[in-house]
């Protein structure tokens, strides 16, 4: 495959082809799509942002209050709240292309058949869209994968906590499949239940939930349900196979999805309608923009700027299992 020009596109490092476009590149994001897009979700004006307020309350317990000791009102408390947080963090991208690559837009290479036409029609356009799903898939990764940091001066990055590291961090939910010094575990009906039971225990209140994992558990947790009763019988006899996409658990029924941004050692469930993402506003520009870069040449230069964080709600809501057996 070729590699990305870095700097200028020009008539000679991205030469003009016909034939239809493709890529093995992933390029669907199921977990930005489920919260609300690159179109939808939250604004802020800082780049701090609340994802919620905690407060616990005391353990359940009896009380014995005798009718002589209610003559006293008893000791006062009050309930204590702690506020938790994530960041935006800045995505940014450039195009830049030569007056005379886009002049040269009828300049063919490679096989040239005739009557061949160049695909893309319009490169500075095709250049724009492909940046775009850029983003998105990166925004899909952090989202994910994200590990938080906040900025401290003006040459310090902003990065947004992604969900396997909020169930990873103090009061989530996660289980390690890979006991300390031993060898990781597959995945079993039986695991997933823990961590169905450690979510319940931990308070989450199961919304919309829907489980996110990487193409080989994506196949193994098909294979753990296939053998149940029912399921290994066809509705015709012209179809075969199986492709679980809900699970019926004792707490909750959840959607599975395969998400090409998971580490195949990993799955997600998450509450989808707790999470969104937030776009931090550019007065007078929007929040993901495209806009001129100021002219140094003969070439057309664009930048598409953002600034996007994840608001994921509290941990407790969402759980993972890392360090799962894979295939060598």
């Amino acid at each position: 495959m070729p590699n990305p020009v870095n700097g200028t596109g020009t008539t000679f490092n991205l030469p003009n082809f016909a034939g239809d476009l493709f890529t093995a590149s992933p390029t669907r994001t199921p977990f930005l799509s489920m919260i609300g897009g690159l179109s939808g979700g939250r604004r802020t004006e800082n780049d701090r942002f609340p994802t919620g307020q905690l407060y616990e309350f005391p353990d359940a317990a009896q009380p014995g209050i005798s009718e002589s000791a209610s003559e006293t009102a008893p000791t006062a408390t009050a309930l204590v709240r702690e506020q938790k947080y994530n960041v935006t963090q800045i995505f940014h991208e450039t195009i830049s292309l030569t007056y005379a690559k886009l002049a040269n837009r009828g300049k063919l290479s490679g096989l040239n058949t005739s009557g061949a036409t160049a695909n893309p029609t319009s490169e500075l356009d095709w250049q724009i869209a492909r940046r775009l799903e850029k983003i998105a898939r990166d925004v899909e990764y952090t989202f994910l994968n994200g590990v938080y940091q906040e900025a401290t001066a003006a040459n310090v990055a902003n990065k947004t906590r992604g969900m396997i590291a909020l169930c990873g961090g103090t009061g989530g939910t996660t289980i390690n499949a890979t006991p300390s010094g031993g060898t990781a575990q597959p995945i079993s009906i039986a695991m997933l239940k823990e961590l169905f039971r450690a979510m319940a225990d931990a308070g989450a209140p199961f919304g919309n939930m829907v489980l996110f994992c990487g193409s080989e558990q994506k196949q193994r947790i098909t294979t753990l349900y296939e053998n149940q009763v029912g399921y290994n019988t066809p509705a015709t006899r012209t179809v075969g196979g199986m492709n679980i996409q809900r699970i019926e658990t004792d707490f909750f029924e959840m959607g599975v999805a395969y998400d090409p941004f998971m580490p195949n050692d990993t799955i997600l469930i998450a509450d989808v309608s707790a999470c969104a993402p937030v776009f931090q506003d550019v007065p007078g520009k929007g929040t993901l923009f495209l806009e001129d870069l100021a002219k140094v040449g003969a070439s057309e230069r664009k930048q598409l700027y953002g600034e996007i964080g994840l608001d994921h709600g509290p941990a407790f809501l969402h759980g993972t299992i890392t360090g799962l057996a894979v295939t060598a």
